[in-house]
């Protein structure tokens, strides 16, 4: 039996700085005032989607990959290469920084590293986020660290509404409360600590990740000015934004004005409904739905009016 679109049920995670935004804004089915993260499509022992629709409906997604790869396209790979969230920040993030595959596959029993990608969705006015740091050598980055010069350390740039921004594996970065992004990346759940605002979470310390950190952060950090790549259409045309093509991903965002389509030509694409409603293929989606178009679709027909961020895994 053919089946064109995998619709998916999230899992979600409670945070100390997480927020009730997915709940409020997207309609989940979630309580708490400490939802952090809505993992939309994910396929990770810490996170495994459930299939909603279809011959494959209560199936996980990491089983179809392996189980069902024809689906994918018959695409390689030992695990679902890529993970897609919403992250609602509340409060600020720790100052953190994720390793490559390199350095993941030896210290962390074989693990993704992970890159990753944020679209702003949502943030306050002048808002900034932490991208990158100011040590130019190992040296003056272990010295700030060490004696806790944070504000010397840390370097902030400013965002807004529909700020792309690519993540490369050792970047210092930080999301800062009252953000509200979806990431698109590698399939791990890696990250390495380096300050915490020596806040508590159920009464402890969360741990620092100081040595890893140190090993993995690249200095000097790149460029402020290459780091944010801005929204360019108009939404009141149908569009097709490319954000970023690299090693990993391609990710881009499809703004649905009445009807449109385009044939499928990727193993499979991964898709989250970030504003508006309609359909896809006759399907109702809305706000906050989450799904994969298989390579068993030959065709894609859009209609609504809403926005769509979508990534294809290379």
């Amino acid at each position: 039996m053919k089946q064109d679109i995998l619709f998916l049920e999230p899992v979600f995670t409670h945070n100390v700085w997480g927020g009730t935004r997915l709940h409020n804004d997207f309609g989940y089915d979630v309580e708490g005032d400490d939802i952090g993260e809505c993992w939309g499509i994910a396929a990770h022992q810490n996170g495994d989607c459930t299939v909603t629709n279809g011959e494959f409906k209560g199936e996980k997604l990491s089983k179809l990959w392996d189980e069902h790869r024809e689906l994918f396209g018959n695409a390689k790979g030992v695990r679902f290469p890529l993970l897609v969230k919403i992250i609602d920040a509340k409060n600020d993030l720790s100052i953190q920084v994720h390793p490559d595959d390199t350095y993941a596959k030896e210290h962390e029993n074989g693990s993704f590293g992970k890159m990753e990608c944020w679209y702003i969705l949502d943030c306050k006015e002048d808002e900034k986020i932490v991208i990158g740091h100011n040590a130019k050598t190992k040296e003056e980055l272990e010295d700030m660290v060490n004696e806790k010069r944070w504000n010397n350390f840390i370097r902030e740039i400013p965002i807004k509404k529909g700020d792309f921004l690519q993540i490369d594996p050792g970047t210092v970065h930080a999301i800062k409360g009252g953000t509200l992004i979806l990431e698109t990346q590698q399939n791990s759940d890696i990250t390495y600590r380096v300050y915490d605002y020596d806040r508590l979470s159920n009464g402890k310390l969360r741990p620092l990740h100081i040595k890893q950190s140190f090993d993995v952060i690249n200095v000097p950090a790149k460029s402020a000015d290459d780091s944010i790549i801005e929204e360019k259409f108009s939404d009141d045309k149908n569009s097709i934004q490319q954000f970023i093509d690299c090693e990993y991903y391609k990710v881009f965002k499809i703004n649905v004005n009445d009807n449109m389509e385009f044939t499928q030509d990727a193993d499979f694409i991964l898709m989250t409904v970030v504003e508006g409603s309609g359909k896809i293929n006759g399907c109702e989606i809305r706000k906050g739905s989450h799904f994969v178009v298989t390579s068993e679709c030959d065709a894609i027909e859009l209609e609504g009016k809403m926005q769509i961020v979508a990534s294809v895994s290379k």
